[in-house]
């Protein structure tokens, strides 16, 4: 896959970004609620920077963006393995 992280560094990092960010809105919403301004700041943040990304499938304009179910977990505040 052309548009695999091992082939191109900045999908790279901007994958990392919008996982670190998710993880940061999460922490957000624990403490403050979905209607604080930082939560909602956060969110759109994460979702500026998801859209950066490709998508899975370029024929399919409904497709997820590369690494989202990464991403997504982040966001729910689920714990990822970094090894």
């Amino acid at each position: 896959m052309s548009d695999s992280f091992a082939y191109n560094q900045q999908d790279a990092k901007i994958q990392g970004l919008s996982i670190q960010v998710g993880e940061l809105f999460a922490d957000l919403y624990k403490r403050h609620g979905e209607d604080s301004t930082q939560s909602l700041e956060a969110l759109e943040s994460y979702k500026s920077l998801r859209r950066l990304l490709p998508r899975e499938s370029s024929f399919d304009g409904e497709s997820r963006h590369i690494g989202a179910t990464a991403a997504h977990k982040a966001t729910q505040g689920m714990v990822l393995n970094r090894s």
